[in-house]
């Protein structure tokens, strides 16, 4: 059976919470932030501040209006930003106040943007809410260069394949075996082994990579 949506979706599947309609073709502004309802996820990413620094970060919360991010440098109030998350793409937005251990965005974009990040926040909070699977085929691709050298917390180095890879881990084929928990290296890339299956082992790196290198599938 399918699941309800968590959300309610108001005049073009935005979901206000006061059941107006956001203004279209403008950014949503400081002041409209609490008429769109917020979720509680946790999604990896990357943000990158006018200067074109870049920096990983994780979601605290999000609307079709507005992120709240954990980071650890702060870019200035009003500031440019872009933003690249799993499962959700690439956004932009400005700084709208900094908070405790990161700050909040304001997010830019037409209706028909702020329409698709209010389907994805559906599904993901429906997912939370009934133990779904993480659905990762979107954003997840295969690398042009799969073979790599799977450096061991022992020093030992192992030949191996990249199945799949996206901006948070690696699916990897491979022999060797490193106990869950286990940090290990995917090329130049330190991760976490988190998870078998037959024939390898799922690998969760300890920064989101660069979304360039996610993008243009290059190797790691």
């Amino acid at each position: 059976m399918q699941a309800s949506l968590v959300m309610p979706a108001g005049p073009g599947g935005i979901v206000p919470e006061t059941g107006r309609a956001p203004t279209p073709r403008h950014a949503v502004r400081a002041s409209d932030q609490r008429r769109f309802q917020r979720v509680q996820v946790a999604l990896l990413g990357r943000y990158m501040l006018s200067d074109r620094r870049e920096y990983p970060c994780q979601t605290v919360d999000m609307s079709p209006g507005g992120v709240r991010l954990t980071c650890a440098v702060v870019g200035s109030v009003g500031e440019r930003v872009v933003l690249y998350l799993e499962q959700v793409g690439r956004i932009e937005g400005t700084i709208a106040r900094h908070t405790a251990g990161g700050f909040a965005i304001e997010l830019g974009g037409t209706a028909r943007k702020r329409d698709k990040i209010a389907s994805q926040l559906t599904w993901l909070a429906n997912r939370e809410m009934l133990g779904l699977p993480e659905g990762r085929t979107h954003e997840r691709i295969v690398p042009k260069m799969p073979g790599i050298v799977l450096r061991l917390e022992t020093g030992r180095e192992v030949h191996a394949r990249i199945i799949d890879f996206s901006m948070s881990g690696a699916a990897i084929a491979c022999a060797a075996q490193p106990a869950i928990g286990a940090v290990v290296t995917v090329g130049k890339t330190p991760g976490r082994v988190v998870r078998y299956f037959e024939g390898g082992l799922g690998v969760q790196f300890l920064l989101p990579i660069d979304p360039d290198r996610f993008h243009d599938g290059m190797t790691l």
